[in-house]
């Protein structure tokens, strides 16, 4: 009776969490453009010189500066990732203004070193001095002091106009803007000749290498150049989502139905672990802080899937041991011991080629691959062991001791 009692504890418990948790989960799922509406761009970055190649830094700050422009636009979540040596995607979903926002991510980056002479106050910076054209590219590096305190070496082209620049403001602020956005505000401390400085104040090493990303990428500016576009109207994508939705869900009330009737009390431990994972995915999304595609809610349901086939293989093992004589406590034990290989080797096998999508994939198949290796993760967690504690738990309490339970029939037991 005890056992019963913690097997109906733990559902009751695990089916209350998923009451009370899942309206705000599902709150919190960010929806990818594909189901909320929206637009996707590829960008191939290249100098606005139209020579040299383009840095890896200038590139991953590039990224970051267009997610910093399309946040101060109040554009919801925008994802930008980079793509091999000079590509850049931009997918921002629920945009009203797209071509505002498109012409807006296409300037390339502004870097400015401004002084406040002429200016309201010592803190207006309203006089440009230096742009990001008058750096040599590239040519910002961390460097360290005799104390070893971090600072940031930098080289003009013209080293007159820094000479000038410097000997005019010896004591006064040179504040440094990129995207007009304040990033330090160093004192000249003397004149430059040689076209070279030194910056210092940067408390950490970390805080110096991001002031030189910083200058190399308005000294290197990109121009973006799109190569791929993709708009998704908000109501499209709605009718995907609700699409989607009630396919999973018929799909779901299938599965679940094919589970009681063809494997009984397995079934209805499968039916209530698979439930379990569709809830323990939603916290992994969140967690994960995921942006849901159409390509992920595939690997869901493929996740759904391989779910299921964990429970049957387990399931098949089980009936197969009881077919063969044996009780019910040695046929669980000896079934779940000879289905573990094989389900295992399974998911190992879909973790290589999962991982394979994910490395050499790009935008949508990569996303894809990480859903699909979450569900794989949440798959082994709440369809291989938790399966198993509640069937002992059921089959230990004596009280579901038929074949029949099981989805064996009495004819279909060998004699010994």
């Amino acid at each position: 009776m005890k056992r019963l009692l913690a097997f109906v504890l733990v559902v009751v418990v695990s089916f209350g969490l998923i009451a009370w948790t899942s309206p705000w989960l599902l709150d919190k799922t960010k929806l990818g453009l594909d189901l909320k509406g929206g637009f996707e761009i590829l960008y191939e970055a290249e100098p606005l010189s139209g020579t040299g190649d383009v840095d890896k830094k200038s590139l991953i700050q590039t990224a970051k500066s267009l997610e910093d422009r399309a946040n101060k636009q109040g554009v919801a979540e925008p994802e930008v990732t980079t793509e091999g040596k000079n590509r850049i995607r931009v997918k921002i979903a629920g945009v009203t203004n797209e071509a505002e926002v498109r012409e807006m991510l296409k300037k390339p980056a502004e870097l400015q070193f401004r002084s406040a002479e002429g200016c309201k106050s010592e803190t207006d910076y309203c006089k440009v001095e230096l742009v990001g054209s008058d750096f040599v590219e590239g040519a910002a590096k961390v460097e360290y002091d005799q104390l070893n305190r971090p600072l940031i070496a930098i080289k003009v082209k013209d080293k007159k106009k820094l000479a000038d620049v410097s000997e005019r403001l010896i004591g006064k602020r040179l504040a440094i803007f990129l995207n007009d956005e304040l990033q330090s505000d160093p004192v000249v401390q003397q004149a430059l000749t040689e076209g070279t400085a030194t910056i210092s104040g940067q408390p950490t090493p970390k805080d110096a290498q991001n002031l030189a990303d910083v200058i190399n990428l308005g000294a290197l500016p990109l121009k973006l150049n799109e190569k791929y576009t993709q708009s998704v109207g908000a109501t499209l994508g709605q009718k995907s989502l609700e699409d989607t939705v009630l396919a999973g869900a018929v799909a779901s009330v299938a599965i679940l139905l094919f589970m009681l009737i063809f494997y009984r009390l397995p079934g209805l431990i499968a039916s209530i672990c698979l439930i379990v994972f569709v809830w323990v995915m939603f916290i992994a999304f969140w967690l994960m802080n995921a942006t849901i595609t159409l390509p992920g809610i595939a690997a869901f349901i493929l996740g759904i899937g391989i779910a299921v086939d964990t429970n049957i293989i387990t399931a098949e093992r089980i009936k197969d041991e009881i077919r063969s004589g044996k009780s019910i406590a040695s046929s669980l034990r000896a079934g779940n011991k000879n289905s573990f290989r094989t389900v295992i080797d399974a998911h190992i096998t879909n973790i290589i080629a999962t991982a394979v999508l994910y490395f050499i994939g790009q935008g949508s198949v990569k996303g894809f691959a990480v859903v699909q290796l979450a569900s794989i993760i949440v798959n082994i967690l709440t369809n291989l062991f938790l399966p198993r504690l509640l069937l002992q738990l059921v089959v230990k309490s004596g009280r579901f001791s038929k074949p029949s339970y099981y989805g064996v029939k009495e004819s279909e037991i060998r004699a010994l």
